[in-house]
């Protein structure tokens, strides 16, 4: 495996999401988790403390990724994130962990590939997380 990026959590970074740094909002960077793995995700794998996603390393994928784990590491400090290149170059490995449990874990799992709710806001997306349970997130 050939680590591309590799980014480790800040201890002193509380748990939340800010996201009020992003030039994006909680809506589009779902949106965008959506259309990248209808695009290229071959599977994905929880534990209590960490995700893992497999994707295809299709033309431009890796370019993709790279800036997505970027602009989540900015957003959510307090997880760690590393991202791995098979031997043979046909798959790319995502694995954030750290700093959420089982809960939060399942929590984002279901937000990330479930099903979009389109009337969704930030705000009520935000306030869904909340009161489920899940990481706080805060937006502009």
């Amino acid at each position: 495996m050939t680590t591309l990026l590799s980014i480790t959590a800040s201890p002193d970074a509380p748990v939340a999401c800010d996201m009020t740094g992003a030039d994006d909002t909680l809506v589009d960077r779902l949106a965008e988790y959506r259309r990248l793995f209808e695009h290229a995700l071959l599977g994905r794998e929880s534990t209590d403390t960490a995700t893992t996603f497999r994707f295809a390393a299709r033309p431009g994928v890796r370019e993709w990724l790279l800036d997505l784990v970027r602009r989540e590491a900015a957003c959510c400090p307090f997880l760690s994130y590393d991202l791995v290149e098979t031997q043979d170059g046909d798959q790319i490995v995502w694995t954030t962990s750290g700093g959420v449990g089982a809960s939060e874990m399942a929590l984002l799992d279901e937000l990330l590939t479930g099903p979009a709710h389109p009337e969704d806001d930030s705000a009520t997306l935000a306030r869904r997380l909340k009161e489920r349970g899940g990481v706080p997130v805060i937006i502009p």
